[in-house]
């Protein structure tokens, strides 16, 4: 089959964004206290969809707004939120997103970082907008002195919210696990995302070693490190929370235009095409794979025709390798098939067996080769992790 080259990101745009969203709502993410919510709440900060803008919204408060944003400040000091990470790890980037708010933007930013052992007992609930920081919540996260937390980012200044603008990226170079977040607006206004692109780090001593997980899951550290092609969805969304909930929340590839004009199959049923479409992740930890899940929830006309996995252990010297090579050829003849090519079936959950696989030892990364192209919802790599232990400084 004929391969396609790696896409590049967009030269404006940092390579840290093909990590996870750490942050997002949909992973768990967590607005836990604001200082000001007059305009509009802080949850809004972690939404998966892109801001948007109605011109003839308004509330009772002014301007309906999709993002955090404050009243006009009219006391001493600057608006500040805690975000509790939905996944904690190791972060590599933050977008600060000012969709939309280009009159009304906050002039300036920092972001703050700390590990608390234990979640601190503040929540914010239902729909704050018009609401402000009371005296006890105030005194409860007084006790978390947020204020002397690890700089991220240092105060800077923020451009605002035209398309061309909107996306304030900070490259991240903190080597430490991260829980929580605190982000300074100063002196007030608004933003409309915030997020944070990174790696989860679970605690793995902690679990028995015979224990069965889904080893490319978003909570247990897995990572998309690579694709072809990700015109409609990124390869990312495979390894996140439950289920899908649409198309736009899995991997879906443009079509490709090598596609034979008359589709001939073979006697399984294949399709024989030239090109296939590809996604690389590294397991959140190695192990030995005993199940498959791929599940095309959502893919009904646009499904792939068939699939197959890959598999490899790569040292981190390796990897970094690969990765500089944007996966496009395979130097050391790693990659092992670890899944025949299977047929597969719309809005369809698959699963395969320990008996269906080609591979018994352990790994640390999978490559999913689809074809001819198509969207995958999810994939759960089941299995039990070994006790060699894959780091990375990506």
């Amino acid at each position: 089959m004929a391969d396609r080259k790696a896409v590049k990101i967009v030269s404006d745009q940092p390579d840290f964004l093909q990590f996870n969203n750490l942050a997002c709502e949909t992973a768990g993410g967590n607005v836990i206290f604001a200082t000001d919510e007059w305009f509009a709440p802080a949850s809004n900060l972690l939404k998966r969809e892109p801001p948007e803008f109605i011109a003839s919204a308004f509330t009772e408060y002014g301007k309906w707004m999709d993002g955090w944003e404050t009243r006009r400040k009219r006391i001493p000091g600057h608006d500040w939120c805690i975000i509790q990470l939905g996944v904690p790890g190791i972060i590599h980037g933050l977008d600060v997103d000012t969709s939309f708010f280009t009159g009304n933007y906050s002039p300036s930013a920092s972001v703050q970082a700390a590990c608390l052992d234990e979640a601190p007992a503040l929540t914010l609930e239902g729909d704050r907008t018009g609401m402000a920081a009371s005296d006890s919540q105030f005194e409860a996260v007084a006790k978390l002195h947020s204020e002397s937390w690890e700089e991220l980012v240092p105060v800077t200044e923020l451009k605002p919210g035209y398309s061309d603008t909107c996306h304030n990226y900070f490259p991240i170079n903190y080597p430490s696990r991260v829980t929580h977040l605190r982000l300074n607006m100063y002196p007030d206004g608004g933003i409309a995302r915030l997020k944070v692109y990174g790696v989860g780090q679970k605690d793995w001593s902690a679990l028995p070693t015979q224990d069965q997980l889904d080893l490319v899951a978003l909570v247990n550290g897995g990572v998309c490190l690579g694709y072809s092609d990700a015109h409609f969805g990124h390869p990312r969304n495979m390894i996140g929370l439950g289920r899908s909930a649409n198309m736009g929340d899995g991997w879906e590839t443009a079509r490709r235009l090598d596609r034979p004009k008359n589709l001939q199959v073979d006697g399984k049923g294949i399709l024989q095409v030239p090109g296939y479409e590809w996604a690389v992740l590294r397991l959140g930890h190695p192990g030995v794979i005993s199940q498959i899940e791929i599940d095309t929830n959502h893919f009904k006309g646009n499904f792939p025709d068939s699939c197959k996995i890959e598999a490899c252990h790569l040292t981190p010297e390796e990897e970094g390798k690969y990765v500089s090579g944007r996966w496009s050829s395979d130097p050391g003849n790693k990659w092992r098939v670890l899944l025949q090519p299977q047929k597969l079936q719309a809005h369809h959950r698959h699963f395969y067996s320990c008996d269906s696989l080609a591979l018994s030892g352990p790994v640390s990364h999978v490559r999913l080769v689809i074809a001819p192209d198509g969207g995958v919802s999810r994939l759960r790599l089941w299995g039990r992790p070994t006790s060699t232990r894959h780091s990375s400084k990506l």
